[in-house]
């Protein structure tokens, strides 16, 4: 399987980056044919790029089979083959995650900061040990401080020959102007439920039915579609959210659902702690030869409480990531209710909750469905600005009744 067969709908993408990794195998004299950097072809390879694109459109899975393509070892490029056969010990080991010049870069908390870029920026000045390039690929560059920015800003201006960096962020803007201006630009585009219906079929063994209703329900976010295809829990959680709509006849009926969405919330996040944090602290524990019950080996009580500190910061992230699924299926549900008072024929993404869309589009008018959108929009915002979770919840639950 080649690396670029998890890329759904993204055709153009896919050719871009194939003739960027075949200009850099002529840079490094890879291939048939190959040339040095004043080869025609060179031009279509650069040191910097950044993946952009809606949530779940495949950015890092973009990413991740550059990076494989780049370093790809297959006998087949002498003769002219397509960079990325997935098959090469270059390729498997970067798709693994265990390649010695790719470097992956990503935080589980709310953001990535400057001591951390620091380090990767000194680490891209150097040479690759054993593959073709160093690749620094930078999960959410949007989450990046303002001074980890500024350091990785230096690492683009003055990059290394043969350094790659690979920037994924939702879209432009979320990249400081002086990084983005440095980067060649790839937007990856939502694919269609069709493609990735197909692509759970063929990928997961999903039967076409409930694949393609996982497909619609995805609304594009291809690790959501899955998601919902093969896991029990999720599409649980997803019924119980798309029953709010039907339960805000009354404030108590408002409190309640606010209640339950950011308990389910919560409880993810407590849910990650018990597996995660606990192997973690075991884990730090183990490298400082710390015993049960004995005294704490010098220095690992800063260990911990930093440990700690990321922890709480991704418990934090993971709350805000439940909240923020649920908001989208909300909005999907009432745009799906906008569409059926519109009178459009297209497919809905909420298929499968047919009998509630239409109960609630008979209820009223497609004004009051857009002030409802509206409530949600609002609601994502205020969580962006660390409102109190509950409140943010319970002005939306409210306003949608409103509406």
């Amino acid at each position: 399987m080649a690396v670029w067969d998890d890329l759904v709908g993204q055709e153009r993408v896919v050719e871009q980056l194939t003739g960027a990794a075949r200009a850099a195998g002529a840079i490094v004299g890879v291939g048939r044919g190959a040339e040095p950097v004043s080869g025609a072809n060179a031009s279509l390879m650069t040191h910097a790029w950044l993946f952009t694109g809606p949530p779940g459109a495949g950015q890092i899975t973009a990413a991740r089979a550059f990076a494989a393509a780049l370093q790809c070892t297959s006998p087949d490029l002498a003769l002219g083959g397509t960079p990325g056969c997935g098959f090469c010990d270059g390729c498997h080991t970067v798709l693994a995650g265990s390649h010695a010049d790719v470097k992956y870069v990503r935080t589980d908390g709310l953001s990535i900061g400057v001591g951390d870029m620091r380090d990767l920026v000194l680490r891209a000045s150097s040479y690759p040990t054993g593959g073709r390039w160093s690749v620094i690929l930078v999960d959410a560059a949007h989450r990046l401080t303002e001074a980890a920015a500024n350091a990785l800003l230096k690492g683009v201006e003055e990059p290394s020959p043969r350094t790659v960096w690979l920037l994924c962020a939702p879209s432009v803007q979320d990249v400081l102007p002086t990084i983005r201006s440095r980067c060649r630009l790839l937007v990856l585009r939502t694919p269609a439920a069709e493609a990735v219906a197909d692509m759970l079929v063929r990928r997961d063994g999903v039967d076409p039915h409930t694949a393609r209703l996982a497909a619609l329900a995805g609304q594009g976010d291809i690790e959501r579609s899955r998601r919902l295809a093969v896991d029990d829990q999720a599409r649980s959680r997803r019924t119980e959210v798309l029953r709010i709509p039907l339960e805000v006849g009354d404030i108590g009926g408002c409190l309640a659902a606010a209640q339950r969405l950011v308990d389910t919330a919560k409880a993810d996040a407590e849910a990650l702690a018990d597996t995660q944090d606990t192997k973690e602290t075991d884990d730090l524990k183990a490298v400082y030869g710390a015993s049960e019950g004995g005294k704490a080996p010098r220095g690992m009580a800063g260990a911990v409480k930093e440990l700690e500190k990321r922890q709480k910061s991704r418990a934090t992230r993971t709350r805000r990531e439940t909240l923020g699924v649920a908001l989208l299926d909300l909005l999907g549900f009432y745009r799906d209710v906008l569409a059926i008072q519109l009178g459009s024929t297209g497919a809905l993404a909420n298929e499968d909750q047919r009998q509630a869309l239409d109960r609630v589009a008979q209820a009223g008018p497609p004004e009051s469905t857009l002030r409802r959108i509206e409530a949600v929009l609002a609601c994502r915002v205020a969580l962006d600005r660390n409102v109190d979770p509950l409140l943010a919840v319970e002005a939306m639950t409210v306003a949608l009744r409103a509406g």
